[in-house]
């Protein structure tokens, strides 16, 4: 997989997860359906909050580090 694919994919990645954790504060504050689901609304709500850190946060992590070495090959390759 090319690095532009890999970084697409990561993007995309991290939006899901963000809007997972989105999804999941939605439905913890404003949904009257989840709120009247009780502890499984609850647990609802919180799955999507953990998937969607799940998603965003490691996905981070791994694009900048792709970032970081691309940008110093570039300068390696200048110099």
């Amino acid at each position: 997989m090319s690095d532009a694919k890999l970084i697409r994919l990561l993007k995309s990645c991290i939006v899901l997860g963000i809007c997972l954790i989105l999804t999941g504060i939605y439905f913890h504050n404003f949904s009257p359906s989840v709120e009247a689901m009780g502890v499984k609304g609850i647990i609802l709500s919180a799955v999507c909050v953990a998937v969607g850190m799940a998603l965003s946060l490691p996905t981070k992590m791994y694009l900048t580090f792709i970032l970081v070495k691309r940008e110093a090959e570039q300068q390696d390759s200048q110099h």
